[in-house]
């Protein structure tokens, strides 16, 4: 079998938001392929909540986005999805690629573009999408791994710990693991999906699921004082 041809264009992506339920809002979208990158800043509608500050370094004040007490340029939501899409085009109708995507960044994308009619232009300029979840767990489901959550593949396959959390270098490490990875053409085109499979609502956690979502564990700590994935 032949690895996934190479000049299939290929864009990582990932969000960071004020929570993790189904009404939470984009605060970050960052997106890399090869050497082009994109990372945008929004100012949410709706207040971060605690643990996701915590986790992510995150703070609104007086409408101003504060990442670890350093104000950051801000653009509207629109504006980062309008240049989220030309960056798709400029790579000619790119696969789109992210970990835990499907449940989580997917359906809080389709919101963000539904709500600003922004969703024709966002479908015609990719050539669909993959979860690299699924993707790594039929890939290395020999290895008996407990978690298979990016970090800790980064960590097993490439021998590297990085600041997680941070949109921008999630996708970056993404990209390295998925040159790790190296899954085959037919692999990918199973996993393939549209935005027309996602579920409207993301599900109330980004992590894997069978896992907490991170603050509930900052909140435990306190009161007493990402993520073991479960195998399959």
């Amino acid at each position: 079998m032949q690895h996934a041809e190479s000049q299939q264009a290929l864009v990582f992506f990932d969000l960071e938001t004020t929570g993790l339920g189904g009404s939470c809002e984009i605060v970050q979208l960052a997106a890399a392929s090869g050497g082009h990158s994109l990372n945008l800043y929004v100012v949410p509608p709706c207040p971060m909540q605690w643990g996701a500050s915590k986790v992510t370094g995150f703070r609104v004040r007086r409408r101003r986005l504060y990442l670890r007490r350093r104000l950051v340029p801000t653009n509207s939501l629109r504006e980062v999805l309008v240049s989220f899409v030309a960056f798709l085009r400029m790579l000619g109708r790119p696969l789109v690629l992210g970990h835990n995507i499907r449940r989580f960044d997917c359906p809080l994308l389709l919101r963000a573009l539904d709500g600003l009619g922004l969703r024709a232009e966002f479908e015609s300029a990719v050539s669909g999408c993959v979860d690299t979840l699924p993707l790594a767990r039929e890939l290395l489901k020999g290895r008996g791994l407990r978690s298979f959550r990016q970090t800790d593949l980064v960590r097993e396959l490439l021998g590297v710990d990085y600041k997680a959390h941070d949109a921008l270098e999630d996708v970056r490490a993404l990209q390295a693991l998925y040159g790790a990875l190296q899954p085959t053409a037919e692999l990918i085109c199973r996993q393939r999906f549209t935005l027309d499979a996602v579920e409207s609502k993301p599900v109330d956690s980004k992590e894997p699921p069978g896992q907490r979502p991170l603050w509930e564990n900052f909140r435990q700590t306190v009161a007493d004082g990402k993520e073991d994935e479960a195998t399959r």
